[in-house]
């Protein structure tokens, strides 16, 4: 049970879009949200939901609630509520910040607590009239219900190469149980006219199993 446990819970927080982290917090009375889908030729199906809200000035308040169908019906997912508070002073450099969490993960009806830690940086640049951004966040997480934990490092480099077109690319790294999983996703994020939604289409490739490579739709909205 453990094992089939932790399997759809790893397979699960793979497939979450983390495109929107980082160590720039939200402006207070500011927030956003985004909703993501994503499917595999197998039919391994994730969904995610991520919010943040600003609830002062240094401090951000954030939601992120991950569910997931395996190929074979297994039903799995994570909900983890987050403060994140910045760390120091911007610089040239660029910005840290680190964020505290709680939740819970479940398969069936398996649910394990658990809390999460960490830590993120970020620094913007501007290549000739357009600008793009570089962050690495780290996360820590330890699964109550079966004494385990996850590390993950995420790194993501954009830039915007018209006022409606944004260019992303990010490499996703978990490691648990003495074993390490690495995805590299690219996407590109459409800014409609006519539309308060940014559209995120990509796809998320995992290194040692190309064949499951997921394609990702989301829709991201500040408000």
């Amino acid at each position: 049970m453990r094992s089939v446990f932790f399997l759809t819970l790893l397979a699960c927080q793979l497939c979450a879009t983390t495109g929107q982290a980082g160590p720039w917090l939200r402006d207070k009375g500011t927030s956003f949200v985004s909703s993501s889908f994503s499917a595999t030729y197998f039919y391994d199906l994730t969904q995610s939901t991520y919010i943040e809200y600003g609830l002062r000035e240094k401090l951000t308040l954030g939601f992120d609630l991950n569910t997931a169908q395996s190929r074979f019906g297994l039903q799995s997912g994570s909900a983890t509520a987050f403060l994140r508070f910045p760390l120091g002073d911007p610089t040239e450099w660029g910005r840290w910040a680190y964020d505290l969490g709680a939740g819970a993960s479940w398969t069936d009806a398996f649910i394990s607590p658990h809390v999460r830690a960490g830590l993120s940086w970020g620094r913007g640049f501007t290549l000739g009239a357009r600008n793009g951004w570089l962050t690495v966040d780290a996360t820590a997480q330890w699964e109550f219900g079966v004494s385990q934990e996850v590390i993950k490092l995420d790194a993501t480099a954009g830039f915007d190469f018209t006022e409606a077109t944004t260019g992303m690319a990010q490499i996703f790294i978990t490691y648990t149980e003495g074993e390490t999983y690495a995805n590299f996703a690219p996407s590109i994020v459409l800014s409609p006219r006519f539309s308060k939604y940014r559209v995120q289409l990509g796809s998320e490739v995992p290194f040692d199993a190309p064949e499951n490579t997921a394609l990702t739709l989301s829709l991201w909205r500040e408000f």
